[in-house]
């Protein structure tokens, strides 16, 4: 190679390179929340624990107390807490579940033959008085037809119980109560105690040119995360016991066991709220037939939650937080779902946040730039 050619390779300008360092970063971050995330749960339930609890521990660091003083006073109260409450709910709880999978077969196998039943006799009269109108014999034509339709409740029947499977052992190998119970605590602790250093120390790795930009938009995130996380633990509480509550006292089999799922799953939007609606009427359904009015009372009680959630609780509580039009969170939802599982549906909401305020500041800035207003007027400094 010749002098010339030399001089003329190209050496990689500053923006190559951080182009290629935020590239290789966020293909990391990628990759380890997609080989790992089984076993993040615990640690993702403790970070946001330990961030939700920072300002009681600043606040009692105000009163007096040291940082691990304040730290440990929190995480004791919280467990203690947390231990009555299991207490309380565990016996019924875990009777109710094993209640549930011992069932859950026979449950199936109702429905899909309730199912086939229905539309049978409703396919069957349907078609005669077609056949009857049209002043054609009642022929194999018909029945083919009632066949077809048969075959689509069955296969209908048989999605639901896919749906069911998946939803008892999606949660009972991804809710592992013992990690959950052991880690948790112990991520919370360490994160209360560490968290003040850890955001110093982040914000000293920050190049100093952009430094008050990251702070900006670090506020702005922690506002958006703080909003949603507090905002959510509410609402799920309420729901939770509307739930639970609601189908136990219309003697809905498993009800209180639907309504505490449906009240935790409700920390990811719609989950909760889809889970609540889908057991019950299936359950209803099985249990109160020929009567329709248990699966009456089971539509009334969810499709209330589903009203005060979507106009009362998350306006009020959770708000524009987020900041994600409903679609997008829909499409994040799903995205990070079929990608990362149930951690993904956990860091949906929250990450959707972040980019949301990290896309309004780009917009912002573009709105600012050169690029946007165009070149200046000659004369214009």
């Amino acid at each position: 190679m010749s002098d010339r050619e030399m001089g003329e390779t190209r050496v990689p300008s500053g923006l190559d390179r951080r182009l290629a360092f935020w590239t290789s970063a966020i293909l990391l971050v990628f990759a380890f929340f997609y080989f790992l995330s089984p076993v993040l749960a615990p640690f993702l339930a403790g970070l946001a624990l330990g961030y939700l609890l920072d300002p009681v521990a600043d606040r009692l660091q105000t009163l007096g107390l040291s940082r691990l003083g304040a730290s440990f006073a929190i995480l004791t109260v919280f467990v203690v807490l947390a231990a009555a409450i299991v207490l309380l709910v565990a016996p019924v709880l875990t009777r109710q579940f094993s209640e549930f999978i011992e069932s859950l077969p026979g449950y199936l196998t109702t429905l899909q033959g309730l199912l086939t039943r229905v539309s049978r006799e409703a396919t069957s009269d349907f078609m005669r008085s077609v056949y009857e109108k049209l002043g054609l014999p009642v022929s194999d034509a018909s029945l083919d037809t009632q066949k077809y339709v048969n075959d689509i409740a069955g296969e209908a029947a048989r999605m639901g119980a896919a749906f069911l499977k998946s939803l008892v052992s999606g949660g009972a190998a991804l809710v592992n109560m013992v990690s959950l119970v052991v880690i948790t605590p112990v991520v919370a602790f360490y994160i209360l105690l560490d968290w003040d250093d850890m955001v110093a120390t982040l914000d000293q790795l920050t190049p100093p040119r952009y430094r008050e930009d990251a702070r900006a938009i670090a506020r702005d995130i922690d506002r958006a995360l703080a909003g949603f996380l507090r905002g959510q633990a509410l609402v799920c509480l309420f729901l939770g016991l509307w739930y639970s509550i609601g189908l136990s006292l219309i003697g809905l089999n498993f009800g209180f066991l639907i309504g505490v799922s449906a009240g935790v799953l409700s920390f990811v939007p719609y989950v909760g709220s889809i889970t609540a609606f889908v057991l019950s009427i299936i359950v209803a359904l099985v249990q109160g037939w020929p009567d329709w009015r248990l699966p009456a009372m089971a539509v009334a009680v969810v499709s209330t939650g589903l009203f005060l959630d979507g106009n009362v609780l998350s306006p009020r509580l959770v708000g524009g937080s987020i900041g994600v039009h409903p679609v997008w969170l829909m499409f994040a939802l799903l995205a990070a779902g079929s990608l990362f599982g149930f951690t993904g549906l956990l860091l949906a909401a929250p990450v959707a946040a972040a980019l949301g305020v990290i896309l309004r500041f780009a917009v912002r800035r573009y709105r600012q730039s050169a690029l946007f207003l165009g070149p200046a007027a000659p004369g214009e400094s």
